[in-house]
């Protein structure tokens, strides 16, 4: 036996006034509203209503039961309501994990205006330049630079991840001419410990793309810290777009070998598979993918 539908069945009874009216009420027989009665009297052991073949009236115990069923009734329709609210109004906590330099300055600048929008969700933002496991370290969203694996992950692509060259006008004023990026082994290059551009740096020029060996007395395994390292004229950044295009704009920095172009990178935002789908990851996804489409 169903007991919250019985005890719906029963308070619709004594709210109609008689086991006709409450069928008609809830499209059943007169004949099945009596037997859910009958069954909800049987499971609590206890008569609720005293039947005769004119009217029915409720026991002293029914009129207490019948009190409380139907705060516990109003208390089911309201926690139903929440669950259908849940579905509806993005809610709840997002945790988001993101490269260093993107998270940074370009994720963390945003985040208010989406937080703005949906206030009753809050998110959760680490940064690391490291591969994070998006299912075993219990993350919604994360963002990756590179080729993707078949990781049984849904990977939505972003605008690509540009890698841009420059340097101080200090160290620019007491190095080398820098002229094509063979130029870059007579200099001091702040290198990046992950990845593909540890040791050599990738352009794509007007001859097709070059490869070139580079060397340098500072390498680190974040670009916040190269960063620092190059506005101080320690040598010359090849680093994200996001991270230093402040320093360009204000002169701090200047763009090199603007006729070559390190190769773009793949960036995509991961989540889990559409069946795992909440209010609030649809949510962000929409608002990454309409914001950092095209950066």
């Amino acid at each position: 036996m169903d007991r919250l539908s019985s005890m719906a069945v029963f308070v619709r009874a004594v709210d109609a006034g008689s086991f006709s009216s409450a069928g008609l009420a809830l499209d059943m027989s007169p004949q099945l509203v009596g037997k859910q009665v009958r069954l909800l009297e049987q499971h609590l052991g206890v008569r609720l209503l005293n039947r005769t073949t004119r009217r029915q009236s409720l026991t002293d115990f029914g009129q207490r039961f019948y009190e409380r069923a139907k705060i516990i009734l109003a208390e089911v329709e309201i926690a139903e309501s929440m669950a259908a609210e849940m579905r509806i109004v993005p809610s709840g906590l997002l945790r988001i994990n993101a490269p260093v330099s993107f998270g940074t300055h370009a994720l963390a600048p945003r985040l208010p205006e989406y937080l703005a929008r949906y206030p009753d969700v809050s998110v959760e933002l680490t940064m690391s330049n490291r591969e994070v496991d998006l299912i075993e370290e219990g993350y919604d969203i994360v963002f990756r630079v590179g080729e993707l694996r078949d990781s049984g992950l849904i990977g939505r692509a972003l605008a690509p991840y540009r890698l841009v060259l420059c340097a101080a006008p200090s160290y620019l004023e007491a190095s080398a001419p820098l002229r094509s990026p063979s130029d870059l082994a007579q200099h001091q290059c702040l290198l990046f410990l992950r990845g593909a551009y540890r040791d050599t740096w990738t352009f794509d020029g007007p001859k097709g793309r070059e490869v070139v060996p580079v060397s340098g007395h500072l390498s680190a395994d974040n670009g916040e810290s190269l960063l620092q390292a190059g506005l101080a004229g320690a040598g010359i950044l090849l680093q994200p777009s996001e991270l230093v295009a402040t320093a360009i704009e204000q002169g701090r920095l200047i763009r090199l070998l603007e006729h070559y172009h390190p190769p773009a990178r793949s960036f995509h935002l991961l989540h889990g598979r559409d069946g795992q789908m909440t209010p609030k990851l649809r949510s962000f996804l929409d608002f990454a993918l309409q914001v950092f489409k095209e950066r």
